[in-house]
């Protein structure tokens, strides 16, 4: 777990969840592998990289996979297993404010499960690459899911705080969401 102290504002939960009780049992099915070594070093958002990563299925999940070369986007599901799970306000570095940490899409949760859509590269023997992954080297992979920009996409979505932002590009690269 990130031994990272908490900054001005932040506010724990009342236990750490990391302790249980558990509700479910996890399968990780895999793991990726990107150049970020360190949380300083990973990028806020996946689409402001262009790093090639790749995603590795253990064997027994990997017939899983038939289909997912038809796929252009790909969202991947996956368990930040080197983040904090016990603080409950969260003061960003990037913005002026604190914020609960389900308003904010930070690795630091009670569940740290993080998400990307990605878009797939290429598949290999033991899964494939992609493009546009922000996290640490060796994550557990949980699910693969296609992207169907049908149903998925929200144009219409919106974040309050963050219109506030001041530099919108310290949380999104140019362009993006």
């Amino acid at each position: 777990m990130d031994e990272t102290p908490a900054r001005p504002g932040e506010e724990a939960f009342d236990h750490d969840p990391a302790q249980g009780p558990f509700d479910a049992g996890l399968v990780f099915i895999g793991h990726v592998e990107t150049p970020w070594a360190t949380r300083a070093e990973c990028p806020r958002n996946g689409r402001a990289t262009d790093a090639v990563c790749r995603v590795r299925l253990k064997p027994e999940y990997r017939k899983g996979l038939k289909s997912v070369e038809e796929c252009s986007h790909l969202i991947l599901l996956y368990w930040m297993h080197k983040a904090r799970r016990d603080l409950a306000v969260l003061a960003p570095g990037f913005a002026d404010e604190t914020h609960g940490c389900f308003g904010l899409r930070a690795p630091v949760r009670p569940n740290p499960v993080s998400l990307s859509v990605v878009q797939l590269l290429e598949m290999t023997e033991d899964g494939f690459l992609v493009r546009g992954l922000d996290c640490l080297n060796s994550t557990p992979l949980i699910d693969i899911k296609p992207y169907f920009a049908t149903t998925d996409a929200v144009p219409e979505a919106r974040v309050r705080w963050r219109e506030r932002l001041k530099d919108v590009e310290a949380v999104s690269p140019p362009g993006g969401a």
